[in-house]
């Protein structure tokens, strides 16, 4: 690895700043770009699949609906004061809710916005909601470009009350991959990357971030858990 660039500050990655590196210093103790890159994903979603409102199961865990929000109010009073969204596709209507709400979350969201929503599905006397969704603006060219699997990184309520989403993480670290591809060194010998039908370090960090596939997705945590036990021994 290029020493330099590895020990670079967080704060000076596009999209991050002062503000957001103080916060990814205190809550994920991540200090460089080395930190970022090793903050893997601890779980991986399929975003390929689409549902329609009318067509959602109780028994599924998480899904994916492209729709309009049509309405934002604010209900409850104190510790149970939450955000509801009505969110509507042309089969039917379903509640987002969030119950941490603060000012940022209030302004982003904005009404008749075609969204792509995911997240996990709530059952709760009968009635289906998606409590603290992601939401994406629909960008229908850009479906088709969507990674198979998309990682889920470690969090903490204070990054997700400051605005620092999952999304934000994954937006911040494909800048670090665009500025650190092929800058990764090779360390083990060429005769055991042939032997052991290994991807190249450079590939294997790519894709443990941003998988194309399942396939692709095992071949790099292959390659990394073996680099780690090879050098153990």
């Amino acid at each position: 690895m290029n020493i330099d660039l590895f020990n670079t500050p967080i704060e000076f990655l596009k999209g991050v700043g002062p503000n957001r590196a103080k916060l990814l210093k205190d809550q994920l103790k991540i200090f460089t770009y080395k930190d970022l890159l090793y903050t893997f994903p601890y779980r991986y979603v399929d975003k390929t699949k689409f549902y329609k409102i009318s067509s959602i199961d109780s028994l599924l865990s998480e899904v994916q609906i492209i729709g309009k929000i049509t309405n934002l109010k604010e209900v409850g009073v104190g510790r149970k004061k939450r955000l509801i969204a009505t969110f509507s596709d042309d089969t039917g209507v379903i509640n987002l809710v969030w119950f941490k709400i603060n000012k940022w979350l209030i302004e982003s969201i904005k009404i008749n916005q075609t969204y792509v929503v995911f997240g996990k599905l709530n059952l709760y006397n009968g009635a289906k909601s998606i409590p603290h969704p992601d939401l994406e603006i629909y960008k229908g060219e850009n479906l088709k470009k969507k990674s198979k699997l998309v990682g889920v990184y470690p969090s903490t309520e204070m990054l997700i009350k400051r605005g620092i989403t999952n999304k934000t993480i994954r937006n911040i670290i494909n800048e670090l991959l665009i500025q650190i591809n092929k800058k990764i060194e090779e360390n083990l010998p060429e005769y055991i990357i042939n032997k052991f039908q290994l991807l190249d370090r450079n590939s294997a960090y790519i894709c443990i971030h941003n998988p194309q596939s399942s396939n692709e997705l095992n071949q790099s945590i292959f390659r990394l858990k073996f680099e780690e036990i090879f050098y153990l021994q």
